[in-house]
């Protein structure tokens, strides 16, 4: 018999745990990379390999719109544990989400452990994503394999009393500063968009 072991060392995320983003496809980032390469702090790139699971007693997948994902991701080498449960208003559209994220030092032993307890993979996304930091954004520029370019702002000032459908409003219209052109705005994200590209249903503004 052989047995594995494993220091698996998990950092927390602050109290605050609410995260508001979007994630949008855009016509033309011209201006805004040009903007964000002159005005914002560039913050590194990243190539990003998220590996999404599901308890198979508990198939996230069945719910319509899926609320809940658990993602394992490998982060230019480091690693992150994270679980999201997305909160969706009367007409199915999502603004921010409970996120609960640890940092881990051995991802293959807590697939061992997820494989153990028969949490399954169902979907990996491989992106490389450029960031920068602007005010109380992170803006993230994503190269999506089999799915494309996106961009995703993230609003990092935990102490707003902002609502988050004001928050992500104000977010579209920082994008259309830049002449982006049409902009195309999914509430599913990343993991949907690869399983289920049928349903996909985009928002136009």
């Amino acid at each position: 018999m052989i047995l594995h072991y494993a220091n698996i060392k998990l950092v927390a995320k602050p109290n605050n745990s609410k995260e508001i983003e979007i994630h949008v496809q855009i016509e033309n980032s011209k201006q805004l990379k040009t903007f964000l390469q002159k005005k914002a702090k560039y913050l590194g790139e990243y190539h990003q390999i998220d590996t999404y699971y599901s308890p198979s007693h508990r198939n996230f997948t069945k719910i319509r719109p899926i609320k809940e994902w658990l993602r394992l991701r490998d982060s230019s080498g480091k690693y992150y544990i994270t679980y999201k449960n997305w909160h969706y208003d009367k007409a199915g559209r999502s603004h921010y989400c409970d996120e609960y994220e640890s940092s881990i030092q051995d991802i293959k032993q807590l697939k061992r452990i997820f494989s153990a307890l028969d949490i399954k993979p169902i979907v990996t996304v491989n992106k490389v994503r450029k960031v920068w930091g602007y005010e109380v954004y992170e803006i993230s520029l994503d190269e999506i394999k089999n799915l494309g370019d996106f961009v995703e702002i993230e609003y990092k000032d935990k102490k707003s009393s902002k609502k988050p459908a004001e928050i992500t409003q104000e977010m579209v219209r920082f994008l259309k500063k830049f002449n982006v052109g049409d902009i195309s705005r999914n509430y599913l994200g990343y993991p949907f968009q690869i399983l289920f590209p049928k349903e996909m249903e985009y928002e136009k503004f």
